[in-house]
């Protein structure tokens, strides 16, 4: 006779949890993988949160025991995250595209599963961002793999590919895009905040009106504005929408948020990798707004490509060259950002928007005009491939198994 199957902990196993404070992308990543988790785990789990203070909202639906703040300085988020790990028992934790955090928890001796959803991006200049020596490092495949960033992945300890970590969003609607008018739109900017960042509201400052202008002239009668914009500019931004728009506006959590999308004609966002996946896995036609940072840029271009058509909108010259953002990247992120931003901040300056809203406003009609003749609004999620929350569920679920309980 064989020995019984193992019974089941049911004292609950405490699990960190830490997104970058980088925009809502690390964010609902986390709360994919969190549903993840539950679901899979045949013992009681517990999370402990470390800084993400960005992403609490986007993560409120999930039972986060306690949420610790963490300092601005790499010792200091050793130091808050020893005390975490030693007050509460931290077994292993999931990190999304924090480096700092992630390298701090190994410190600690908490093995930590790493998600980067981004590998595109690193080249020599990011490699002491990296978290290399990660317990398991989650790469999320992507369509292309620059030559400058394979390097850096060869030099990963423990790489493990994984596909789209996304949420699982309701059933698509039964008749198909191209079937039904353009009424009812989402508009999303994300988590809009980011290091280094002055002023955050430029971007929706320069953007937003034109967006709704272009919109209304396109014949849509619905609009729901999500992200995280301050009450004030909110008001000041929807307040007298152009006729005939209704406008609500605010921000959702993660499953409020793909329940609208699931219920839309059309998305406008901001190219984030995990709203154009989650957008991909509804078949939604999407148009990309113009890029906020550096990865946007990668972003929005796959996503073009994938539908074969350019349903993307560009900033004006004056504001940035793309190409010279990429360029920049190969002394590390940074550099393009200080392009980028410092273009948004001299556009927003501007009092009537200018030749550059006129531009933009040119380019999400033309955009949308294009979304008529995408076959496949799923392309680029179907190159990504899905499943990835799971895939990283089951990572750390690995290393709890195999991590010592604590004393």
């Amino acid at each position: 006779m064989g020995s019984p199957a193992p019974v089941p902990s049911r004292e609950p196993v405490t699990i960190a949890v830490s997104g970058a404070e980088f925009g809502w992308g690390s964010s609902g990543k986390l709360s994919a993988v969190l549903s993840a988790l539950r679901q899979r785990s045949r013992s009681p789990l517990r999370f402990v949160g470390l800084g993400s203070g960005l992403g609490r909202p986007l993560l409120a639906e999930h039972a986060v025991d306690r949420w610790y703040d963490l300092p601005d300085s790499a010792h200091g988020v050793r130091a808050a995250v020893e005390e975490a790990v030693r007050s509460q028992a931290v077994r292993a934790a999931v990190v999304v595209l924090d480096g700092t955090v992630a390298r701090a928890l190994e410190t600690a001796g908490v093995p930590t599963a790493f998600v980067d959803s981004l590998p595109f991006m690193w080249t020599e200049g990011d490699r002491a961002a990296l978290p290399l020596n990660a317990t398991v490092y989650c790469a999320q495949q992507c369509v292309e793999l620059p030559p400058e960033c394979q390097g850096i992945l060869a030099s990963v300890r423990a790489l493990r590919w994984v596909g789209a970590v996304i949420g699982t969003p309701p059933p698509p609607r039964a008749d198909a895009p191209a079937a039904r008018p353009c009424r009812k739109v989402v508009v999303s900017l994300g988590g809009l905040r980011a290091p280094r960042l002055a002023d955050w509201t430029d971007y929706p400052r320069v953007v937003v009106p034109v967006v709704l202008e272009a919109l209304a002239a396109f014949g849509v009668r619905e609009v729901r504005l999500a992200g995280n914009l301050p009450a004030g500019l909110l008001a000041r931004l929807v307040d007298r929408p152009p006729a005939p728009l209704r406008v609500t506006a605010g921000a959702l959590s993660h499953s409020a948020f793909l329940a609208e999308l699931a219920g839309c004609d059309a998305l406008l966002t901001s190219p984030g990798l995990t709203t154009l996946l989650e957008a991909g896995s509804l078949r939604v036609p999407t148009v990309c707004l113009p890029p906020q940072n550096l990865s946007q840029i990668f972003n929005g271009r796959a996503h073009s490509r994938a539908v074969d058509a350019d349903v993307r909108v560009t900033w004006p010259g004056e504001v940035f060259q793309e190409d010279e953002a990429l360029a920049l990247r190969s002394k590390g992120e940074d550099h393009a950002l200080e392009l980028i931003y410092g273009g948004i901040g001299r556009a927003a300056a501007q009092a009537d928007g200018g030749h550059v809203a006129a531009a933009l406003r040119d380019g999400v009609l033309a955009a949308l005009r294009r979304t008529a003749g995408v076959a496949d609004w799923g392309a680029l999620t179907a190159a990504v491939g899905t499943g990835g929350a799971d895939q990283v569920a089951d990572a750390v679920l690995g290393i709890v198994r195999q991590a010592p309980s604590p004393a």
